[in-house]
């Protein structure tokens, strides 16, 4: 099976015909780039993976990273084998033995996940320039993923100091308790289009546990997750807890499923790879988190704030390039306000500035790789020929500054029905596509008939049909009068295709815990059955 697409890309296009960076361009000068760009941190690219506390230089497929913004390859790293997976997860067995890690009092291990955060923090202008480099994202967003990731690490550690085991309720001549323990070694797989925030998500409860944890980054953005490893290193993390293995899905992803030492997975990506994941699970009876694609549906009635509509719909598809799992690409628009709504929206679009993610005026950055790119611009075309209507947007910026880079121009598109294929799958790009709808019947039902169910925007001034509207959409989450704010306290979770299982939150640690029941005898008799 080819996991290697799916893993590192979670749009359709993308899961084609994956090749080589290096096929785009040759590699460059690291020294020159950084001269060229004036922030690219090419200190922090090193020929090095991390595995089971020790940084060695793989043995695996070389990968060739290229900055979306000029084409050019910054950095080379030779990935993880199977092998890699192997002694990984060989050493996090031990080194959960050696270090006592599980055993530690809570609030010991907190005092460590405390300190990864505080180190994240104080290292955000480095992880956001190295993000950028690798994934095209502009800084204000790389930073602030930064600071998101930092914060996760400190509500997992004030999480872990504070969760509760139970004494249920008396059955019998006995005392009963409900306890956690961790599971072992677990495999987190985690996208391209958020890597330290994604990271975080998953090792930090992860680790907060008591686990071992085997991260595989994408392909496309290796160096985030690397950067996080030194970081927990010289927080005092023992070595073997936290290994990182960047490579192809097909070899390294697939291996850390299939690893007879792994307890569970954690992944983000695209929903096919999802479901390999899942049967794979399923053989070993291993639980399993899967965090999956969506469609997700921004629905404006007519009564909403048109003002605050506009930007909550401008942000939720178009800022990360529309490269987000929770993009509302699905636009309804009640049809008294239609015309007006698309008339603003095609005017604001229109507008957005389009630009390297080091420029601070840029909001629309470029995307992951020109080869995502052309994938986008692809299914723009098939929707077009198909009968859709580019209001604006819809082709790669003319603008010869911009030629060398992956740039797309935000894309409005009407004139196409909700069974569209351009309705229907994932595009995981800057391309949003505009339906009228009549009543809230009618727009639950357009909402709802995809196989996704990620995430929603109702935008109202009525707070019961708000109500009455997200409780009906079959969405994991749903945000009213507001887009894409999210909150590590608050569980995420997809529905239908969009995934299985929950994160974040205070029960995101125990999903990386087994739950053990004890019953203690207080009656000093012996069980009457036996006759004794």
């Amino acid at each position: 099976m080819d996991m290697h697409s799916s893993i590192n890309s979670r749009s359709p296009q993308a899961m084609r015909g994956m090749g080589a960076f290096g096929s785009e361009t040759a590699p460059a000068d690291a020294a020159a780039i950084e001269r060229a760009r004036g922030a690219t941190p090419v200190s922090d690219t090193t020929d090095e993976i991390f595995v089971s506390g020790r940084w060695v230089r793989g043995t695996g497929t070389v990968i060739d990273s290229v900055d979306p913004a000029t084409g050019r390859v910054f950095a080379r790293l030779h990935g993880a084998t199977e092998g890699d997976v192997d002694t990984a997860v060989d050493g996090g067995l031990r080194a959960i033995a050696s270090s006592g890690w599980a055993e530690l009092m809570p609030h010991d291990r907190a005092a460590i996940l405390h300190r990864i955060g505080t180190a994240i923090d104080a290292n955000a202008d480095r992880i956001a320039a190295l993000q950028t480099v690798d994934t095209g994202k502009t800084l204000a967003e790389t930073r602030a993923l930064a600071h998101s990731a930092a914060g996760t690490f400190r509500f997992m550690a004030s999480a872990l100091e504070t969760m509760e085991e139970a004494i249920t309720p008396r059955r019998g001549s006995f005392l009963s308790f409900a306890t956690y323990e961790p599971i072992g070694v677990v495999g987190v797989i985690t996208p391209w289009n958020s890597p330290i925030a994604s990271d975080a998500q998953k090792i930090a409860p992860a680790l907060a546990a008591g686990n071992a944890v085997v991260a595989k980054p994408p392909v496309w953005a290796p160096w985030v997750t690397l950067l996080l490893a030194r970081l927990a290193e010289e927080a005092g993390l023992p070595a073997g807890l936290l290994s990182v293995l960047p490579g192809p899905g097909r070899t390294v992803g697939d291996a850390l499923a299939r690893h007879p030492g792994i307890g569970k997975i954690s992944f983000t990506g695209g929903t096919e790879t999802g479901r390999v994941l899942a049967h794979i699970a399923a053989e070993k009876l291993m639980p399993i988190t899967l965090e999956l694609g969506g469609k997700s549906p921004t629905i404006v009635f007519a009564d909403a704030d048109l003002d605050q509509a506009l930007a909550g719909v401008l942000f939720g598809i178009f800022s990360s390039s529309g490269q987000s799992c929770i993009a509302g690409s699905r636009i309804f628009v009640q049809r008294t306000v239609y015309d007006e709504f698309v008339d603003r929206l095609v005017a604001a679009t229109s507008a957005l500035r389009v630009g390297p993610g080091t420029d601070p005026g840029t909001q629309v950055a470029p995307m992951v790789t020109r080869q995502h790119r052309d994938g986008v611009a692809a299914m723009v075309d098939e929707a077009v020929h198909a009968g859709a209507t580019a209001l604006c947007g819809g082709a790669i910026p003319a603008d010869p500054a911009l030629a060398e880079g992956a740039y797309y121009l935000p894309t409005v598109l009407t004139g196409v029905g909700n069974s569209a294929r351009i309705c229907q799958e994932e595009v995981f790009g800057p391309v949003a596509v505009v339906l009228p709808f009549d009543d809230e019947s009618d727009v639950v039902a357009q909402a709802d008939d995809t196989v996704f169910g990620l995430a929603c925007g109702v935008w109202t001034s009525d707070y019961r049909r708000a109500w009455r509207t997200a409780r009906a959409v079959q969405a994991g989450t749903v945000w009213i009068n507001t887009y894409k704010q999210f909150s590590i306290s608050t569980p995420f979770s997809g529905l239908k295709d969009s995934g299985l299982g929950t994160e974040k939150g205070r029960d995101g640690i125990r999903s990386y815990m087994n739950q053990k029941s004890i019953y203690l005898d207080m009656s000093g008799q012996p069980l009457p059955w036996a006759g004794l």
